[in-house]
C-alpha cells in the first residue's frame, strides 16, 4: 500500500475554481481500480490551503493514476497552474 498526502495553497481568488477541479479529480481518481482512498480536505482555518490524502494499492496503481487523462487534465492543467505552494509527505503505516 502506498500512502501520502499532497498539500497545496491556493491564492483566495481561486477558491471555487480549486473546489471544482478537486471534486472533478476526487471523483475520477475514485473511479481507478488501485486506488484505494482519494480525499482532498480544508485545512481548518486556512481555506486557502487544501490537503489531499491518497491511497494507492501498490506502485503501479499510483502510476497509472499519474499517467491517466484525469490527472493530466485537472492536476497538471489545472491545479499546478493555480497552486503557490506544494508539499508531499510519504506514510508509513504502523500497522
Amino acid at each position: 500500500m502506498i500512502s501520502f498526502t499532497v498539500r497545496l495553497k491556493f491564492a483566495p481568488k481561486e477558491r471555487a475554481e480549486v473546489a471544482e477541479t478537486l471534486r472533478q479529480l476526487a471523483e475520477a481518481s475514485r473511479q481507478e481500480p488501485g486506488c484505494v482512498n482519494y480525499v482532498p480536505h480544508y485545512v481548518e482555518g486556512d481555506l486557502d490551503t487544501v490537503l489531499i490524502y491518497e491511497q494507492y494499492r501498490d506502485a503501479a496503481a499510483l502510476e497509472s493514476h499519474r499517467a491517466s487523462g484525469h490527472f493530466k487534465k485537472y492536476v497538471v492543467g489545472g491545479l499546478y497552474q493555480m497552486m503557490k505552494e506544494r508539499n508531499v509527505e510519504n506514510l508509513v503505516a504502523l500497522v
